[in-house]
C-alpha cells in the first residue's frame, strides 16, 4: 500500500462516518500568539475546543502538517538520529465536537486499523490514563470498559499522566488520551521480550501510532483545571510511523514518504544511503530529507527564513541540514533546492501550495544556501585565525567568548569549530561555551519574559467589533486580566462593543483612550487571541464594571487605512506592469509608512516603479468608492475573482473588498473612496529574501510632508549653491572633487615613495631578524601597500608602522616570510594594540590593529623597539 493511498483510506473512512474532510492548515500560525506552528493536528480547532467559535462540523476529519522545533515540543535534536522523529509530520486526525466521544472514538481506531488496514490485533496494545493524585484526577475507567470490547485486558495498559494526560502547551485544551502502540519486530523477537513491557519505553520497534485525546478540561495559567463546555474527541495519528508499519518498514526513512528524496540525495552527493543509525553520512541524509519538507511547506505558507521569531526557526532548520550536508555529504555547493521538485511530485495532489509555490521555495532555499555556504567559507577563515592564535599563545583550549561569537555573530556551526579544532589538537571551552549560551538565553527570556494572569470574568456575552463602521463606542468590559512584563503592570481588557482593531492582515492593532467621567486610560494596543479582541491599557479601573467610551485614535487610523487600501491598489499594479506571477508574501501597515512583499525574481527598473506609482495614483484620483461585502461565501468571492493569499487561514464566509477592478479577501480597514488616500509615493525598493522584491512607501498625510520636505531641501541647496540649477552645480561639484582627490592621492604616492626609501636604510639588526619601528601620519592604505613591499624585500625582516591619521590610532606590523616559524604578525599586533585599546588580526605575515587611545601611541612604539 503506497502512502498515498495510505493517506486516501483515512479520510475516505471518516468521511463515510459523516465526517466533514477539510484541509490542512497553513503550518505556519499568524492568529495564534501562543504558538508560532501548528504543532498538532487541533491546532485550528483550537478555538472550537474553547468555546469561542462555533465548529464548521460536528465531525471532522483531515491531514494537518504539523512543526516541531520549538517549545514543549521539540523533535530537532533527535531527527536524524533515529527511525522515527521528524520536524515536519503530518498528523492525520479525526474530530467530535461535542458529538461523539469515547465509545465511539475508540471503536472508529479500532475498525480502521485492524479491518481497513489489517494490522493483526495481535500487534497492536492499547494504554489509558492511570489518574493523578496530586490533581485529583480519576483512572479513565470508561475508556478501559470500551477498549475490553476490542482487545483482551492484558493488553491495555495503565499509563501515567506524562504519557496519558496530553496537553497542549503551558495553558489551553487537554484531557486524559488513550494511545494505541504497534509491534512491529519479528515473531522471535516477540517470543524473547513480551511487547507490553516495551510500550512507551522508546523502542524504534514497539511504537505509539495514534492517540485519542478525550478533551474535558482547560489548563489555566495559574496550572489549575477547569471543565471545558464540551466534552471534545481529538485524535492524531502519525502519517509517516503509520506508513511504517503498513510499509512492513522497520524505519520511517524507508517507506515511500523518503525513499524518492533518500534517491536523490544520493544521485546529486554520490553518497550511498546504508541505513544505519550511527552513521553519519546517513544521519545527514535523512537530516536533509526531513529537514527539506520542514523549510519548503513553511515557506510555501507564506513564511520566509529571517533573524527573527518563526523565521529564525526556519533559518536554523534549514542551515541545520545545510551544515550536515557539508560535512557529512561533502555537499560545498548548493543543492538542497533540487530537491524541491521531488516534493513537488510526492505532495503535490493533497497540498496544492507546495506545487504552485514550488519555484518560489527552490529559489529562496538556494538564496539561503548561497549564503550560509558563504558563512562556512568566511568562519573557516576565522576558526583558522582563532586557533593560530591559540598555539602561538601555547594554548591547548579556544576559548569559550570567541567560538560563541564564531556561533553568535556570525552563524557559524559550533559543531563544525570543534571539529576542526580537534583536527589540530585541540579542544573547545565547552563549559564556558555553555555559560555563554545561558547568558543568551536569560537575556533572552528577560526581554521576552511575561507575566500573563487569569481572565477575570464580569459578564459572559458575545463580544462584537464595530470598528468597521465607527471609531468611537459606549461599551463595558466584559473580561480582564493582569499581564507583567518588564516595562510594568497592565491589563488587558475585552470590551463588549470594540471599535479597535485588532492587529492582524499586516495592519496595526489601533490604539486610543478608554474613557469615562471617572476615569481615563490609554489604549496601548489591541491584538486578537482565539477569537477575542484584546486591548492593552495602562491600569485596572476602580469600578471595572462601569459603562465606558472606546475611542479608537483618530489620525492614526485615518493613516492606517489610507496605506492599507493603497496595498490592494499597488498589488493590482504590481501584476498589471510585473505579471500574474507577483503575488503578496507578507506586508505591514502602519499610520506611519507600509511595507509590501511580493514574489518577483528581479530587481524593479526606476521606469518600472514610476509606472507603478502613476497607475496607483490614477486610481486615487479616479475617486473610486469602496464596495465591501462583510460576509460573502468563499466560493463566491472566489468566483468574483477574489485574491485570497497563500498561507491564509479563511473561514466559509469572508470579507471581501473592492477598489474597481481589485478585489481581494482582507478583514483591516480601509477607506470610503481612494480620494481619501491623497497621493502615493514608493520610497524604496529592494530584497526582501530570494524571488522576493519588497516595497516600501507612503500615503495620505506622509506622502505630503515628504514632498514638503523634499521642496525644502531643494530650496536650502539652491541657496547653498547659489544656484537655481542645482543639479548641474552638484555636478561640477563632483567634477571638481574627483579631480581634487586624484591630486592627494598623487600627493600620497609621492610622500609614500619618500618614505620608503628613508625606511628601507632605517632597520636595525637585532637577534636573528632585522627590526624596523616607525611612527607616521600617512593613510592606512599607504602604509599596507609600504609594509607588503618592505616585507617581501627585506629579508628577515620585522616592520612595524606606528600611524595617526586623522586622530586614529592604527598599528601594522609584517613579517617576512623567511621569519615567519619565530614571529606571528597577529600575536604582535594583538600584544601592542592593548596600548591603544584596541584590538585587530590578520595572518602569521601580515595583521592590523585599531584603537581608541591616541596617547598609547608612544607607549606602543616604546614596547615595539624591544620586540
Amino acid at each position: 500500500m503506497t502512502s498515498q493511498e495510505i493517506r486516501q483510506k483515512f479520510l475516505d473512512y471518516f468521511k463515510s462516518k459523516e465526517h466533514l474532510i477539510v484541509p490542512s492548515a497553513p503550518i505556519v500560525l499568524k492568529d495564534d500568539p501562543t504558538l508560532m506552528f501548528s504543532n498538532s493536528g487541533m491546532t485550528q480547532f483550537k478555538d472550537f475546543f474553547l468555546g469561542y467559535k462555533t465548529p464548521t462540523a460536528p465531525r471532522i476529519a483531515d491531514t494537518q502538517k504539523c512543526l516541531r522545533v520549538s517549545g514543549k515540543h521539540n523533535d530537532l535534536d533527535d531527527v536524524g538520529r533515529d527511525t522515527y522523529h521528524h520536524t515536519m509530520f503530518e498528523m492525520l486526525g479525526n474530530w467530535s465536537f461535542g458529538d461523539y466521544f469515547k465509545k465511539e472514538a475508540i471503536a472508529f481506531a479500532w475498525e480502521l486499523l485492524t479491518e481497513v488496514y489489517g494490522i493483526p490485533k495481535e500487534n497492536l496494545y492499547v494504554t489509558i490514563f492511570e489518574g493523578d493524585a496530586s490533581e485529583n484526577l480519576q483512572r479513565d475507567q470508561d475508556a478501559y470498559d470500551f477498549w475490553k470490547s476490542h482487545i483482551s485486558e492484558d493488553r491495555i495498559i495503565n499509563g501515567n499522566k506524562k504519557d496519558n494526560f496530553w496537553e497542549m502547551g503551558e495553558s489551553g485544551p487537554c484531557g486524559p488520551c488513550s494511545e494505541i502502540h504497534i509491534d512491529l519486530r519479528t515473531a522471535e523477537e516477540k517470543a524473547a521480550v513480551p511487547g507490553i513491557s516495551l510500550v512507551n519505553q522508546d523502542h524504534p520497534q514497539v511504537v505509539e501510532v495514534w492517540n485519542l485525546v478525550f478533551m474535558e478540561f482547560n489548563r489555566k495559567a495559574d496550572k489549575s483545571l477547569e471543565k471545558l463546555p464540551a466534552q471534545h474527541v481529538d485524535t492524531g495519528m502519525g502519517f509517516e510511523r503509520l506508513c511504517m508499519a503498513l510499509q512492513g518498514k522497520s524505519s520511517n526513512y524507508d517507506t515511500d514518504v523518503f525513499t524518492p528524496l533518500i534517491s536523490k540525495v544520493e544521485e546529486l552527493s554520490g553518497k550511498k544511503y546504508t541505513g544505519i543509525l550511527e552513521d553519519e553520512k546517513d544521519i545527514a541524509i535523512r537530516v536533509v530529507v526531513d529537514h527539506i519538507r520542514a523549510v519548503s511547506f513553511a515557506i510555501a505558507d507564506g513564511q520566509l527564513p529571517s533573524n527573527g521569531g518563526a523565521g529564525y526557526v526556519i533559518r536554523r532548520i534549514l542551515r541545520r541540514g545545510i551544515s550536515y550536508s557539508y560535512r557529512f555529504l561533502g555537499m560545498k555547493e548548493p543543492f538542497l533546492y533540487k530537491l524541491v521538485a521531488v516534493l513537488q511530485e510526492q505532495m503535490g495532489p493533497f497540498f496544492p501550495e507546495i506545487e504552485k509555490q514550488g519555484k518560489l521555495v527552490a529559489e529562496v532555499i538556494k538564496s539561503e544556501e548561497d549564503s550560509f555556504l558563504k558563512t562556512i567559507e568566511n568562519g573557516l577563515i576565522r576558526v583558522e585565525k582563532l586557533i593560530q592564535q591559540t598555539i602561538a599563545d601555547n594554548l591547548k583550549v579556544l576559548p569559550s567568548e570567541e567560538v560563541f561569537e564564531l556561533y553568535d555573530t556570525y552563524g557559524f556551526p559550533d559543531d563544525l569549530t570543534r571539529i576542526i579544532a580537534e583536527e589540530k589538537g585541540l579542544t573547545i571551552d565547552e563549559k564556558g561555551f555553555e555559560a555563554e549560551m545561558e547568558k543568551q538565553k536569560l537575556r533572552s527570556k528577560a526581554d521576552s519574559a511575561q507575566k500573563v494572569y487569569d481572565w477575570v470574568v464580569l459578564e459572559e456575552k458575545p463580544e462584537s467589533f464595530v470598528g468597521y463602521d465607527q471609531i468611537e463606542s459606549e461599551t463595558y468590559i466584559t473580561r480582564y486580566r493582569k499581564v507583567e512584563n518588564k516595562d510594568g503592570e497592565f491589563y488587558q481588557v475585552v470590551l463588549s462593543s470594540s471599535p479597535f482593531y485588532p492587529e492582524g492582515g499586516g495592519q496595526v492593532g489601533d490604539k486610543g483612550v478608554l474613557e469615562n467621567a471617572a476615569e481615563s486610560f490609554e489604549v496601548l494596543e489591541t491584538k486578537k487571541e482565539n477569537g477575542l479582541i484584546i486591548s492593552l491599557i495602562n491600569g485596572l479601573p476602580k469600578d471595572a464594571g462601569a459603562v465606558f467610551y472606546a475611542k479608537v485614535n483618530a489620525t492614526d487610523r485615518k493613516n492606517s487605512q489610507a496605506n492599507h487600501s493603497v496595498t490592494h491598489l499597488l498589488h493590482e499594479a504590481l501584476r498589471d506592469v510585473l505579471g500574474t506571477h507577483v503575488e503578496q508574501k507578507g506586508s505591514y501597515v502602519g499610520p506611519d509608512y507600509l511595507r509590501f512583499d511580493f514574489s518577483h525574481f528581479n530587481k524593479m527598473t526606476e521606469e518600472e516603479i514610476a509606472l507603478i506609482e502613476e497607475k496607483v495614483n490614477k486610481k486615487i484620483k479616479e475617486s473610486i468608492a469602496l464596495q465591501e461585502f462583510r460576509s460573502i461565501p468563499i466560493k463566491e468571492a472566489l468566483e468574483k475573482g477574489a485574491m485570497a493569499l497563500f498561507g491564509e487561514k479563511y473561514g466559509d464566509n469572508v470579507r471581501m473588498i473592492q477598489f474597481g477592478s481589485s478585489k481581494e479577501l482582507c478583514g483591516g480597514t480601509h477607506v470610503k473612496n481612494t480620494s481619501e488616500i491623497g497621493h502615493f509615493k514608493i520610497t524604496s525598493e529592494g530584497s526582501a529574501a530570494a524571488g522576493i522584491r519588497r516595497i516600501e512607501a507612503i500615503s495620505g498625510d506622509k506622502s505630503e510632508e515628504y514632498f514638503k520636505n523634499l521642496e525644502k531641501q531643494i530650496i536650502e541647496l539652491s541657496q547653498l549653491l547659489k544656484s537655481k540649477d542645482v543639479v548641474r552645480s552638484i555636478e561640477k561639484l563632483i567634477e571638481e572633487n574627483t579631480s581634487l582627490k586624484s591630486e592627494v592621492d598623487a600627493l600620497k604616492k609621492e610622500k609614500a615613495k619618500g618614505e620608503i626609501s628613508d625606511w628601507k636604510n632605517a632597520y636595525e639588526q637585532k637577534g636573528n631578524k632585522q627590526l624596523l619601528v616607525k611612527k607616521t601620519s600617512l593613510d592606512a592604505g599607504s602604509v599596507k601597500d609600504i609594509v607588503f613591499q618592505l616585507k617581501r624585500e627585506i629579508p628577515t625582516s620585522v616592520t612595524i608602522i606606528l600611524s595617526d591619521a586623522d586622530g586614529k590610532p592604527m598599528i601594522t606590523v609584517g613579517v617576512s616570510d623567511d621569519l615567519a616559524a619565530e614571529y606571528q604578525a597577529g600575536a604582535i599586533v594583538k600584544d601592542l594594540a592593548k596600548e591603544i585599546q584596541g584590538g585587530g588580526g590578520g595572518n602569521p605575515g601580515f595583521a592590523t590593529a585599531g584603537g581608541k587611545n591616541l596617547d598609547g601611541l608612544e607607549n606602543a612604539y616604546q614596547k615595539a623597539l624591544n620586540i
